[in-house]
């Protein structure tokens, strides 16, 4: 736990702005972004404390899918079921602005404006599916 990152907070309930939406993993929470790109956008984060995704390794694998099926549960419950049109992804460093691992998860990607789909283009240097 760091008491200096937001993530952390919102993940233990101490952001009483933050309301977290329903989660199927009690090692995972998911909200939505505060700056939204899209009519659905939402982040899920793990509750301990985790570098970004360069920290990533293969054992890390089971948490990631988990993070996706959290992302696709939150859209399904929040009425969006054409998961052809969502985009997930991380921002890859220096290009995210908060160092605690978070899955973006955003929906339709047809909507996207041109900034967004520039911010979470697939597979580009900043962002990673």
């Amino acid at each position: 736990y760091d008491g200096k990152c937001v993530f952390c907070r919102i993940a233990r309930r101490e952001e009483p702005g933050t309301a977290l939406l329903p989660c199927q993993y009690e090692d995972l929470v998911c909200f939505r972004d505060i700056k939204p790109s899209a009519p659905h956008h939402y982040l899920v984060v793990p509750v301990e404390h985790m570098g970004n995704c360069k920290t990533l390794k293969g054992e890390h694998i089971p948490l990631v899918k988990r993070m996706m099926e959290v992302g696709k549960a939150v859209l399904q419950k929040n009425n969006f079921s054409d998961l052809n049109d969502i985009r997930m992804g991380f921002h890859w460093p220096p290009f995210c602005s908060i160092s605690h691992l978070h899955l973006h998860v955003l929906a339709p990607a047809s909507q996207l404006g041109f900034l967004s789909r520039l911010m979470y283009r697939i597979n580009s240097y900043w962002f990673i599916t």
